[in-house]
């Protein structure tokens, strides 16, 4: 196949690929278009060739916005500008994106108090951040004779953690284990805000902190009243006398 390799496939229109990008200035091959200004005005059908016009004139392009409209709408305005702040805005929105994660939590039927309280923190705090939790506990020998260990497990790790996150997936057997999932009272968008402005506020505070301690002025010494100085500049008596004695008589 000639222009392509073997498997590949180019979708054309009048023997020309399809492009993604708008028809701007020349490209742009109709008649006449409606015409909108740099700033949102409308300015209404024009030919083709007076909106070429005005768009040189202005120093702007002439980009095809609406090519299924008739006629077509064309926009004046600085096409790389526009693709710049557009890549911008994309990246800026990917990370924005919020991605649901499940952490997971691993316990024992018999867990020690202590082991139990480390958990529970661990399960709080991925729920603060807005991430679901699969809580799995895990049977072993004769403890899967008595599944309502697990059970009561499971239900007193919810109510220990209600002011953080529901239940989503209620306790339910799975082989040798059971398994509950917890979802995040708050969503995942609201936490990261918060958590981004805990983060702000402390480092604003650490800045705040830095800057008295370095303009800290408790151990310098007293400035000095006026009379002190005025003291230090008066000439001893001593040294006046010793003035008087060394000049020379009148003649």
């Amino acid at each position: 196949m000639s222009g392509t390799r073997s498997g590949e496939r180019t979708r054309t229109t009048r023997g020309e690929p399809i492009s993604a990008e708008p028809r701007i200035n020349e490209r742009i091959r109709v008649p006449e278009v409606r015409l909108v200004g740099p700033n949102g005005e409308q300015v209404g059908i024009v030919r083709i060739e007076d909106a070429l016009r005005l768009a040189a004139e202005a120093d702007l392009d002439l980009v095809e916005v609406a090519p299924m409209a008739k006629p077509p709408v064309c926009k004046l305005m600085d096409y790389g500008k526009f693709k710049y702040e557009s890549a911008l805005k994309a990246r800026e929105d990917r990370k924005k994106q919020v991605n649901t994660v499940i952490k997971e939590m691993k316990l024992r039927p018999k867990i020690d108090a202590h082991d139990y309280e480390t958990k529970k923190g661990h399960v709080v705090r991925f729920l603060k951040a807005g991430d679901k939790v699969k809580i799995t506990i895990m049977f072993r020998g004769r403890e899967q004779s008595r599944p309502e260990l697990g059970f009561r497990l499971l239900k007193k790790l919810a109510d220990d953690v209600v002011d953080y996150g529901f239940v989503e997936y209620s306790p339910k057997q799975d082989g040798r284990n059971m398994i509950m999932v917890l979802g995040p009272t708050k969503k995942k968008a609201d936490a990261m805000a918060e958590a981004q402005a805990e983060k702000d506020e402390a480092k604003a505070t650490r800045r705040a902190a830095s800057f008295d301690e370095a303009h800290d002025d408790t151990d310098a010494p007293a400035p000095e009243t006026v009379e002190a100085v005025l003291a230090d500049e008066q000439v001893p008596e001593t040294l006046v006398e010793d003035v008087v004695e060394e000049t020379p008589a009148e003649a």
